[in-house]
């Protein structure tokens, strides 16, 4: 079977051999981007983030097999295109944790593995929307992307060992027990709320 780079090499000569980057990878920068925004807007996305790499694939490293950090990289890069979608998105997912049970002690003193779980993403997500949106980024694609350190850092053009920091990082703020409720004021919006409002800013005006 041949590798990415063999296939972005030949669809130099044979533009349809690109297709095939599309098929193997489709389902996974699918399911990175749905989660992203929703699967309303994921459609636009994902087309955008495919056209812009078969237009952009004479940039490709060549000495890479799979192109798929490439590819997160460049659906990173759209979807920062796409706040609005993204700060909806965020709204919806705040809905859900509101109706949801709160967070049990216990469930904070959980391996640092259990953290990295896609599915805890949805649980944490009031303290998730505390952290930078550079933060953000490195946490949804290892949990979400499913990306290895080494595939974030080709994503974002980053150190890996920026990467591994930001990931011990985030781990330890996420695994933190929670802070002591303030005083109770009438009509202030409850911490888990500011935070995800706070973070819905960053996204639609695309502060770090």
């Amino acid at each position: 079977m041949s590798n990415d780079n063999d296939i972005i090499r030949e669809s130099f000569d044979a533009a349809e051999r690109f297709s095939e980057i599309f098929e193997r990878h489709i389902d996974a920068v699918s399911g990175y981007v749905a989660r992203r925004v929703g699967p309303a807007a994921r459609d636009d996305v994902v087309s955008e983030t495919f056209l812009i790499a078969f237009r952009k694939r004479g940039r490709y490293d060549m000495s890479r097999p799979s192109a798929l950090p490439w590819l997160m990289g460049i659906a990173t890069n759209v979807l920062g295109q796409h706040r609005r979608a993204q700060a909806q998105h965020w709204r919806a997912l705040q809905a859900s944790v509101a109706q949801s049970d709160p967070v049990a002690a216990d469930d904070h003193d959980r391996s640092s593995a259990q953290l990295d779980a896609a599915g805890e993403i949805e649980r944490l997500y009031p303290r998730i929307a505390a952290l930078s949106a550079r933060d953000r980024e490195v946490l949804f694609l290892h949990a979400w992307g499913d990306l290895t350190y080494e595939q974030i850092a080709a994503a974002l053009r980053i150190p890996v060992g920026t990467v591994r920091s930001r990931l011990s990082r985030i781990r330890t703020k996420l695994a933190a027990p929670p802070p002591s409720p303030p005083p109770k004021v009438p009509h202030e919006p409850r911490p888990a709320t500011a935070h995800i409002r706070l973070a819905e800013k960053e996204i639609i005006h695309g502060h770090p």
